[in-house]
């Protein structure tokens, strides 16, 4: 690119980072308040709770990106053209291609950055938060107490703990277990540990003793310095981590295995998801393509371009609700899919025809938003 159409790129650039990190921060606050859970409920760290919000954002870049592309091009584009800097480019004899080929590189970067998250990134991603949402949901050990309060967490498991040491030490155990054939033992403990031996949970108590009555009735009671009690048994091993059609591949969308149940069953919902990937990233060329066309390709206005930039806008917001609208549809049928390739490529042959048609003969702009061009007074006539 030539000197002044660097200029012209780094115009538009940085406004697109700074929009794009601002509207990641707003899905970062989002995704935040919505695993919650993670921290109350389940009683993971702190570090898993941060795994698991990242992991969950390249999801959003999809949706992200061309909002930012969009709002980045209206706010540089009204800034160059109000400062007459577009003005200046035509007068130095720059085509209208030109003034407008770093936008269109912009869009084009945007659109494969968006392709590379939406084909590798995201499946990576959310592999990864499927795990660690599964590993939370099942960690028994994290579950086991709560300070104070009798907890049941899992069947035939009753547990009490006075106090839990930030290094995990329980104080003033007890422990009812029953056994499938009723059979029932009482564990009691001045202090307690998890710990895990070969992927294996254990419960190590120290100085207590257990309590059980035998086949005739008889009470047993035993002390001990300490005795290790394997959870294992209490852990769900049958749940297995199911990836959804957000987390696969894109060969795996477009040639899943019908001999799977899931597969089977959801087989246009994961080639709906499929298109989608490889459709999004045009929204971000479409979007840059909407906002030229209603800063360059409506011409200079001293009046400003508040109207045409909230009608672009309005306009960019609706075609992106078709767009999920004709996803969700494409889920029940699949000849739908076409359908998202066509809104944002529709979008953006108006915007550059927008553009590039003269002035005289744009009826589109006239049709729509009459304000756009302003009367001439007559040749000769007092102003």
């Amino acid at each position: 690119m030539r000197l002044i159409e660097r200029y012209l790129f780094r115009q538009l650039l940085w406004p697109t980072l700074l929009a794009t990190a601002a509207l990641a921060a707003v899905g970062l606050l989002s995704q935040s308040l919505g695993q919650l859970d993670i921290i109350i409920e389940q009683r993971q760290s702190a570090w898993i709770y941060l795994q698991i919000i990242i992991l969950a954002m390249p999801q959003l870049a999809n949706l992200i990106i061309p909002i930012a592309v969009l709002v980045a091009a209206l706010v540089a584009l009204n800034k160059l053209q109000g400062d007459q800097e577009l003005v200046v480019c035509y007068a130095g004899g720059m085509s209208r291609w030109r003034v407008i080929s770093p936008a269109v590189k912009l869009s084009v970067l945007a659109t494969l950055v968006c392709l590379v998250i939406n084909l590798w990134i995201q499946p990576a991603a959310y592999r990864e938060y499927r795990k660690l949402i599964f590993q939370a949901k099942t960690d028994l050990a994290a579950m086991l107490v709560v300070e104070g309060q009798f907890t049941d967490p899992a069947p035939r498991l009753t547990v009490y703990g006075q106090t839990v040491d930030p290094d995990g030490t329980i104080h003033n155990l007890f422990i009812h277990q029953m056994t499938p054939d009723g059979h029932a033992t009482t564990y009691t403990a001045k202090r307690g540990q998890v710990v895990f031996k070969q992927d294996s949970p254990l419960l190590v108590m120290h100085q207590g003793s257990t309590q059980e009555f035998s086949d005739r009735g008889v009470l047993n009671y035993l002390t001990f310095d300490e005795y290790a009690l394997d959870l294992k048994p209490y852990l769900n091993t049958r749940d297995t981590i199911r990836y959804k059609a957000s987390d696969r591949y894109l060969h795996e969308l477009f040639f899943p295995d019908l001999t799977q149940e899931y597969e089977r069953k959801n087989r246009d919902r994961m080639l709906a998801e499929g298109h989608s990937r490889l459709a999004s990233p045009l929204y971000s060329i479409a979007f840059m393509a909407l906002a030229l066309a209603a800063v360059v390709g409506a011409g200079f206005s001293r009046l400003g371009y508040g109207r045409r930039i909230a009608l672009i806008g309005a306009s960019a917001a609706l075609i992106r609700i078709i767009g999920f609208a004709v996803q969700a549809a494409c889920e029940d049928s699949a000849m739908l899919n076409v359908m998202q390739y066509l809104i944002p490529i529709a979008a953006a042959v108006w915007g550059f025809d927008q553009i590039f048609r003269p002035v005289e003969s744009r009826s589109g702009w006239k049709a729509w938003l009459p304000f756009m061009r302003m009367p001439r007074p007559p040749v000769g006539a007092s102003v």
